[in-house]
């Protein structure tokens, strides 16, 4: 776009930045960006230009490009400002509107579920029939409503919280509840349920993600006095100052950062030109990558103290990967990858903590996603080793050197890439550690071009855990 055209509008500011008068061209912008005449500029690009204008002290003509949520728009703004008052006269000299694609309707309801795991304060992985498998809460006024969840594994959400407006009792089909108000026991805040559907090759519903969250965000708590050395030593396998004090006031603040980044990225907030949505959209990854960080940090405090020991039982491996690859379902999907997993009815049984080893099946099945190509394929494989019991994950992603795969274990090694595609380089530090407190080990195979090998190996259950008694860690008994 060049000047030089015809004068199509006027306006007019004070030196807040405040909109005092406007043509129609220029009001009906700034009324779809969400402000008023008279108003502050609520149209960014020209809020910069008459920022500009004004610390120069200088008549500036610039391009402006800006977004009314239906078109694109460019032109070309001329700013006169007042030496003395810091006022401005704003001409508009042309104008090109461009229609904005429609947005496509799976990528609005991805985003909004991204937006709802971020912020959520409980999240809850169900079976099919939105039975409770696993529950995890960050929230003190969340803990009552979790510890009864976990006491109830297997029984509906929905017996522990209620449904604002709904007098039906289950079976109630999902859609009905996603997005629905609930009361949670113990809490006085108002909550939001999310439902997000997992679903399999054939496009059934295996089960679900369920998110709890919350407009109202609770006072950040002091952090605690410091004790005398040697007093009251706490046992390793719970959290340290690191994941008792630190990470609880860190995890809200950036979540609510990465969420905010990603309604301004998103324009769920209003209409927004691209070079801003793509700040936010940094503001939203940095964030992500150091809520990752803060929980790894977390971890290794509690995998490195001297008598961390972890609580085996009998499990199987076939249901801890069916679980797994349902978790990551919808991230694998968001980039065509298919995850191929012990299909129903397999069976690989073990002596292992249930928690650890989904732990380290996430982590590495998320690796594998992370750095497989797009429309590739990530296998989940059983393996009866006789005494040890064995879970491979591997992909077609660009493998690892002899040098790499020597240093692939270590703190914050991020799998010979830089940056925060990476991660923080202690996933894999971590789950080794995890892996052989339970008495096994973690190794990897791989070869430049060749995609890489995960193995987690742990004691095999010698008692041949038959397919009819698998269960979950809660419900079986050693």
């Amino acid at each position: 776009m060049t000047p030089g055209g015809a004068l199509l509008a006027r306006a007019s500011c004070d030196g807040n930045d405040v909109l005092t008068s406007a043509d129609e061209l220029v009001a009906l912008l700034q009324q779809r960006c969400g402000g008023d005449v008279p108003g502050p500029i609520a149209i960014p690009a020209l809020r910069e230009i008459v920022q500009r204008g004004r610390s120069l002290g200088l008549k500036i003509a610039r391009r402006m490009e800006a977004s009314d949520g239906q078109d694109a728009i460019t032109a070309w703004i001329e700013v006169v400002p007042d030496p003395d008052s810091g006022a401005c006269e704003i001409a508009v000299i042309s104008w090109q509107a461009t229609p904005l694609p429609a947005e496509d309707l799976n990528e609005t309801v991805a985003r909004r579920i991204a937006i709802d795991r971020t912020v959520a304060e409980l999240i809850a992985v169900l079976d099919g029939a939105q039975g409770v498998i696993a529950v995890n809460a960050e929230a003190p006024d969340l803990e009552q409503v979790a510890a009864a969840m976990q006491a109830g594994v297997g029984r509906p959400w929905t017996d522990f919280i209620t449904v604002e407006g709904s007098s039906h009792r289950q079976p109630v089909h999902w859609r009905l509840l996603d997005g629905a108000a609930v009361k949670v026991p113990g809490s006085e805040r108002k909550w939001r349920a999310t439902l997000v559907p997992k679903t399999g090759i054939a496009a059934e519903i295996h089960g679900f993600e369920l998110c709890l969250t919350s407009e109202t965000v609770l006072p950040v708590p002091a952090l605690p006095s410091h004790s005398v050395p040697g007093e009251n030593r706490m046992p390793s396998n719970e959290p340290g100052p690191v994941g008792r004090d630190i990470a609880p006031v860190l995890r809200q603040p950036i979540s609510r950062i990465i969420a905010n980044a990603e309604t301004i990225r998103t324009r769920l907030a209003g209409p927004l030109a691209e070079e801003y949505a793509a700040y936010a959209a940094d503001i939203a990854a940095a964030g992500q990558h150091l809520l990752s960080l803060v929980e790894d940090l977390a971890d290794l405090e509690v995998v490195e103290a001297e008598d961390f020991n972890t609580a085996p039982d009998r499990i199987d491996l076939a249901d801890v990967a069916r679980r797994a690859a349902g978790i990551l379902a919808v991230r694998a999907q968001e980039r065509g990858i298919t995850i191929d997993a012990p299909k129903a009815g397999e069976h690989l049984p073990a002596i292992a903590e249930f928690r650890r080893v989904l732990q380290i099946l996430l982590n590495l099945v998320g690796n594998a996603i992370r750095y497989a190509p797009d429309n590739s394929q990530v296998w989940i494989r059983l393996e009866d080793a006789g005494g040890r019991a064995r879970l491979i994950v591997a992909d077609q992603g660009p493998g690892l050197s002899d040098e790499q795969q020597a240093k692939v274990f270590e703190k914050f090694e991020r799998l010979g890439r830089s940056g925060e595609d990476g991660g923080s380089g202690l996933g894999l530090y971590i789950s080794r550690r995890l892996a052989r407190a339970m008495g096994g080990d973690l190794t990897v195979d791989s070869a430049p071009g060749q995609g890489a090998r995960f193995t987690v190996e742990v004691p095999a259950d010698l008692l041949a855990l038959s397919p009819t008694t698998a269960q979950h860690p809660d419900q079986a008994k050693a």
